[in-house]
């Protein structure tokens, strides 16, 4: 069941809504602010897709960061005039260009729960928008990969792994480098600099500093 606001069988919608309702995918259609009250966290849809040309900047942000914290992968719908100046790091899993193509849109919405799917094996790692597979070894960041060294993914894991616990410098080097790695504990902090570049921005931290002392991976179990 495709749950959204009431349409009208002229809307550009109607079409691709009743192919994903044949396939059994039931998504929300957010096309203003009040589509939004009606996300239920006890019986959440497959999928919400969101109309970026009728909501408001503040107001996509704030849904796209409940739809993060429920684990609901999120599609933007974007017209093409506003295809340059698309904010990458808004945090939605994939977007279509509006009015899409109705294969087109059946067969993203399929890919993107094929991916949520995946990420949500027993021993992946979720933090926010920030995915760790600890099987694949790879780590993705609002749905695309980020490139990182070995011993910066190590750190990563680590710290992860265990939210909300306070690491020394020490006990970083001597997990990942060993008690006798000769660079000191100058090589966690460079470390763990290049690592905040790859995964964090002002309004998206993830590795805390507990000055004089070391690391701690935020604990967003804790998070409102």
């Amino acid at each position: 069941m495709v749950r959204s606001r009431p349409l009208e069988d002229s809307s550009p919608h109607s079409e691709w809504l009743d192919a994903l309702d044949d396939e059994g995918i039931d998504i929300l259609l957010v096309e203003r602010p009040a589509d939004m009250d009606s996300l239920d966290s006890s019986a959440l849809p497959h999928l919400a897709l969101m109309d970026l040309s009728t909501l408001s900047g503040s107001s996509a942000k704030s849904f796209i960061e409940r739809c993060e914290s429920l684990k609901l992968p999120v599609i933007a719908l974007v017209s093409p005039d506003m295809l340059l100046d698309f904010d990458l790091q808004l945090g939605v899993n994939d977007f279509v260009v509006s009015p899409p193509d109705t294969d087109e849109m059946v067969t993203r919405v399929k890919l993107t729960l094929h991916r949520n799917r995946h990420e949500d094996a027993d021993d992946v790692i979720r933090a926010g928008s920030l995915v760790i597979n600890p099987s694949t070894y790879e780590v993705s960041l609002r749905g695309k990969r980020v490139n990182l060294r070995f011993k910066e993914y190590e750190l990563l894991r680590l710290l992860a792994t265990n939210p909300g616990r306070v690491y020394s410098r020490e006990a970083l080097l001597s997990s990942i480098w060993g008690y006798d790695y000769f660079g000191g504990t100058r090589t966690v902090d460079v470390h763990i600099r290049r690592l905040r570049s790859k995964i964090e921005d002002a309004d998206h931290p993830y590795i805390e500093t507990i000055w004089n002392v070391g690391y701690r991976f935020r604990d967003f179990s804790q998070q409102d």
